[in-house]
């Protein structure tokens, strides 16, 4: 995985993985009956563990490494790997790691079986550069692992860094920038000697493997990335993602480190987080994110169809953090309670709430109010006939509910019931009847398109599709006309880029009054995408300016929110 550190590295591996997430071979179809158990599922955990753990974060007078710090700091082949010797993780205890991922309702485990460092985390005959031949601890707790989760009825994946490794002669690196001679080799050999021989071990060995979790596919051919897909064929209920090699696709799209302001429609996806700046231990990094904030994240990537796999670092001692752990208890907590609105829900049929979120399930919707509202009244965008609305944590509290051919009206206790998320669900008849999306069938227009690039793909629903204006365009917008005034709250956009890739995007809503533009709001992007709410605009013509410092202002996707 890469670091939110990771600055400098070419913007070409950003590219090639992005390129990934389309079809391909290995491409599964959203209801694939061997993705039935995962989307039911909904929360996960990653496990970035490995002998970098043993400098935790920090390599002589810098504190800010992750498990990159092979590759970040320079560090000699021989250098590194005598980290192995002083790696003894005798605290792990695989029952525990399963038990709390249990106790935060997670129904899933991904754990790295070797990152781009080269080092296995299992019993290798491909290599001796492994857990049980390399360090004191001499176990396999890729095994040990994989028997505490059947013991307990968890689902268990392996990630593996099939092109990336920085050990093993002919390995592939970021950048293309060797720091070590004797690393240099030839990539096929190593394909052929090391990675596939490894993931035939770890397919063969450790039971029935839920996930094969490939990342950063630098480098790889279409020959390299078919050897290895050929050893997926004898496992057909794997769940594999999209980040094996060109042209092979995957059953799911893997967003980092973000949320896709949209999702993605028809596709099954699920979004990988750090709980704080790292994916490897880092004893230094106290950016902990909140319970609050990680609930809200769960529910909002439910709400778009996606699942949600969070990670731990543990220490070099095999602990995963005393923070870590509390947070997922609390998160456990709530799911205790609300478990109902997560677990087997599918997305939201409202583009958007500007007050929360919301699942389905059958009938019944459930509301995810973040925002309780000052008057006792939520709205929702919803004409088909409620029969029923109540407190998901107190059944017996029946809310009123008053319709009109418009949206429905639900009244609201005094108090919210929960601090992080109150649930409110509503058994209802029919399919939804919800308010279309303002810019659905609307014709978009541009200050310039780049060839090969269309207006048409802002509202197609497709995040993949792209509008770039042409390259002397350096007051570029986009523009509609939604044919008569309509109340706007709030907008998205979705953009192609990672956190990490710092292409940030100045963008600005304008509505046209008479002949003059007014500014609603001007924010800058993240370059993977933004959501704002406002006070609602009523108005027939909206633009959005966009600026894209470093080359053509670019947007996948663009959504206006219209008022509950």
């Amino acid at each position: 995985m890469k670091s939110q550190y990771l600055s400098f590295i070419l913007l070409l591996l950003s590219i090639i993985t992005f390129a990934q997430n389309g079809e391909g071979v290995l491409l599964s179809k959203i209801d694939d009956p061997k993705m039935a158990w995962w989307k039911e599922a909904k929360f996960g955990m990653f496990i970035h563990w490995g002998i970098y753990s043993v400098p935790a974060g920090k390599w002589e007078d810098k504190t800010t490494y992750g498990e990159w710090i092979m590759h970040t700091a320079r560090i000699p082949r021989e250098t590194y790997s005598a980290l192995a010797k002083k790696f003894n993780p005798t605290k792990f205890n695989a029952e525990e790691w399963v038990k709390i991922a249990k106790e935060a309702g997670q129904k899933y485990i991904v754990i790295t079986s070797k990152h781009h460092d080269g080092f296995a985390m299992f019993d290798s005959k491909a290599s001796d550069y492994n857990i049980v031949d390399a360090t004191p601890l001499k176990r396999d707790i890729l095994k040990e692992l994989a028997e505490a989760c059947r013991k307990h009825g968890m689902k268990l994946g392996f990630y593996y860094s099939q092109a990336q490794d920085w050990y093993h002669p002919g390995g592939a690196v970021s950048g293309n920038k060797e720091w070590d001679e004797t690393h240099k080799g030839d990539m096929a050999t190593y394909i052929d000697k090391i990675a596939v021989l490894q993931v035939r071990e770890i397919l063969a060995n450790y039971g029935d493997i839920a996930v094969l979790w490939w990342d950063t596919p630098t480098n790889m051919t279409k020959e390299m990335t078919q050897k290895l897909a050929d050893l997926l064929k004898p496992y057909p209920n794997i769940i594999s993602n999209n980040r094996l090699g060109p042209g092979m696709g995957g059953d799911l799209e893997t967003p980092e480190q973000f949320i896709p302001a949209t999702g993605f429609p028809n596709k099954n996806w699920e979004v990988c987080m750090t709980m704080n700046g790292h994916w490897g231990y880092n004893a230094w990094d106290d950016r902990w994110k909140t319970t609050k904030d990680l609930l809200q994240k769960l529910i909002d990537i439910t709400s778009k169809g996606g699942n949600f796999l969070l990670n731990v670092g543990p220490n070099e001692n095999g602990e995963i953090p005393v923070v870590c752990q509390q947070t997922l208890r609390e998160m456990g907590d709530w799911l205790k309670l609300n478990g109902e609105a997560v677990y087997g829900t599918k997305a939201s049929p409202f583009p958007s709430l500007s007050w929360g979120r919301a699942t389905r399930k059958g009938q019944i919707i459930y509301l995810h109010v973040f925002d309780w509202t000052k008057n006792g009244r939520l709205n929702l965008p919803l004409t088909n006939k409620i029969t029923k609305a109540y407190l998901l944590a107190d059944k017996k509290t029946i809310l009123k509910v008053e319709q009109n051919s418009e949206r429905s009206v639900i009244y609201l206790p005094n108090y919210a019931p929960d601090k992080i998320a109150s649930v409110i669900a509503i058994e209802f008849e029919g399919e939804p009847k919800v308010i279309p999306m303002p810019l659905d069938g609307k014709t978009v227009t541009a200050s310039s398109t780049k060839e090969g690039t269309k207006t048409s793909y802002l509202n197609d629903n497709d995040p993949k599709n792209k509008w770039q204006a042409a390259p002397n365009d350096t007051l570029a917008w986009v523009q509609v006309d939604l044919k008569t005034p309509l109340s706007i709250n709030g907008f998205a956009v979705v953009e192609p880029w990672h956190p990490w890739d710092n292409r940030k995007q100045n963008v600005e809503l304008q509505y046209k009054d008479g002949n003059d533009w007014k500014t609603v709001v001007s924010v800058q992007t993240e370059g993977s995408g933004h959501t704002i709410y406002f006070k609602p605009i009523k108005a027939q013509v909206f633009r959005l300016n966009v600026k894209e410092k470093k080359g053509e202002s670019t947007l996948n996707e663009w959504v206006l929110f219209q008022e509950e």
